[in-house]
Order: structure tokens, then C-alpha cells, then sequence
């Protein structure tokens, strides 16, 4: 008899396990990503044109990779099914092709408004940290590939978009451990993911920001080489209140006023997906007489 059928709870801890472990790893070679250039001694502050234009593509091939065996360990322990990973795939076909209204929604000016990230947050709460963090960064990376924009900040987004769908799971724990995996939608859990979105609204253009903000140079609202972390927050800052605090408003308000619109009825469509995926028939066993 095989290990996995003679242990099965523990085969099954063994492999959430390892799924956990997974998905810190690739949270953590993230956090090495943005942070590395900060412990350089020196750097080529070229401009934004040219930040990770040497590591991107490696990067974004580790991503890709630990993204996959996060997937594998989740079918194998059936966090995941074949159903949720079909539905998976259909998500990040449907979500990656909204980015094709960037464009058109840069015309009018609103700012870094995107419709992709409501349902990364939303698909997130209702299916776990790790579905939400595999919608978020496969969105970004097949967008990349239909859009065309395919370059060394695409690992930089997978992430950034990958943690906002997996700390919406994180939501789901605090705002309703019992409603997260059932049918009902409460006010409560609109109003919580309409000020989620609102807030990673501003997070996301925080973190991508950090992407090429240390390349860039030749300025006092700009990092250099040897400076302090407190001089480095300090201009960090400025940088931010004067350059991008008004974009991201933009997305901090698109992503708020998507959620209370749609926020509840996607929580109905997706909860009833999740029990359907994950019903299991009861078994009744008599002892004998």
C-alpha cells in the first residue's frame, strides 16, 4: 500500500506543508527583488528604461516556475482540483483580456485605473491565498503576452497583483470565517473589499514604483548609493506625494467604486462555483450488529 493511502492526514499535512513553503519562497524572492537594489554599493542610475533589464528575465522565469509547483502541490493534495484549476484558467483568460481597455482608459485620463484587479481580490477572498496569488500573477503575465508588453517590470507586476489576490484571502479569515465558503454575502464583506481595493489601489503603485525608482538618479527626491534608510524613505516619499499620488488615486477609486458595485453578486456567482467544486457526497457508516 503506498504512503499517501496508509497516511493519509499526514500525507495531506505534509503536502499543505509544502504548499506554504512554496508560496513563502516565492513571496520572499519578491521582497529580494524590489529590496535588492536598495543594498547595492553602486548601481547604474541610468533612467527607468534600463532598471532590472539584466535580472527581469530570470526573474520572471523563477516566478513562472514556482508559480507551476505551487499548482502541482495544490492538485496533489487537492487544495485545487482539476475544476478550480479549469476555472483558474478561464479567470486569468477572461481577466488578462481587460487589460486590452488600458489603453483606451488612459485616453480619459483617470489615472491608473484598471478593471483587472476586482476580480484578482474577489476570486482571491472566495478561493484561497494561493488561487488569488496565481490569478493575480498569470493575469499580468498573459495580459503581458496579448498586449505585448512583455518586459523586465512583468515579473515586478506578477507580484505586486499576485499579493493583492492573496492577501484577499487573508480578508476572508477576518471579516467572515463562516460566509467566506458558503452562499450568503453580508454589507459587512462589501464595505470590507470596497476599502481593500482601495487601499491596494495605492499599495500596488507603492510597490511597482520601487521597480525603478533606485535607477533613476539625479535628483533630491531620488535614491542614491550611501544613503540612509531614514534619507531613503524621506525622498521616497516626496517622490511619491509629487509624481504618482495623484495616478494612483485614479485606481484606488476605479478599484472601490468596481467592488461596491460588483462585489456582491461576484461573491454569489464564485461561492456557488466553490461548493459545487468541492461538495463531496456524505458517507453514513453503520457499525455492525
Amino acid at each position: 500500500m503506498a504512503w499517501r493511502e496508509r497516511y493519509p492526514r499526514l500525507y495531506a499535512w505534509g503536502s499543505r506543508l509544502v504548499g506554504w513553503l512554496l508560496m513563502a519562497l516565492v513571496s520572499l524572492v519578491g521582497v529580494i527583488a524590489f529590496l535588492a537594489p536598495f543594498f547595492m554599493p553602486e548601481i547604474a542610475q541610468t533612467g527607468p528604461q534600463n532598471a532590472h533589464a539584466q535580472d527581469a528575465p530570470l526573474l520572471l522565469a523563477l516566478l513562472v516556475v514556482l508559480a507551476l509547483a505551487v499548482l502541482f502541490v495544490e492538485l496533489e493534495h487537492d487544495g485545487l482540483n482539476t475544476k478550480t484549476v479549469a476555472l483558474l484558467g478561464i479567470l486569468t483568460a477572461f481577466n488578462a483580456s481587460l487589460r486590452l481597455f488600458d489603453a483606451l482608459l488612459s485616453v480619459f485620463n483617470i489615472g491608473g485605473f484598471s478593471p483587472v484587479f476586482v476580480l484578482v481580490i474577489v476570486g482571491g477572498y472566495v478561493f484561497g491565498a494561493r488561487f488569488g496569488f496565481l490569478l493575480g500573477a498569470m493575469t499580468m503575465f498573459v495580459s503581458a503576452l496579448l498586449t505585448g508588453g512583455m518586459g523586465p517590470w512583468v515579473p515586478f507586476q506578477m507580484f505586486a497583483t499576485g499579493w493583492m489576490g492573496m492577501t484577499a484571502a487573508w480578508l476572508a479569515r477576518f471579516v467572515s470565517p463562516r460566509l467566506a465558503r458558503g452562499r450568503l454575502v453580508a454589507r459587512r464583506e462589501v464595505v470590507a473589499l470596497v476599502l481593500f481595493g482601495f487601499v491596494w489601489g495605492y499599495l500596488y503603485g507603492v510597490l511597482m514604483n520601487l521597480f525603478f525608482w533606485p535607477f533613476v538618479g539625479g535628483g533630491e527626491m531620488y535614491w542614491e548609493p550611501g544613503i540612509t534608510w531614514r534619507e531613503t524613505v524621506q525622498r521616497y516619499a516626496a517622490f511619491y506625494l509629487l509624481t504618482s499620488l495623484v495616478w494612483d488615486t485614479g485606481r484606488a477609486i476605479g478599484n472601490a467604486l468596481l467592488l461596491s458595485l460588483l462585489a456582491a453578486p461576484m461573491l454569489r456567482i464564485l461561492r456557488r462555483f466553490y461548493v459545487r467544486f468541492f461538495w463531496q457526497p456524505a458517507v453514513n457508516v453503520s457499525s455492525e450488529q
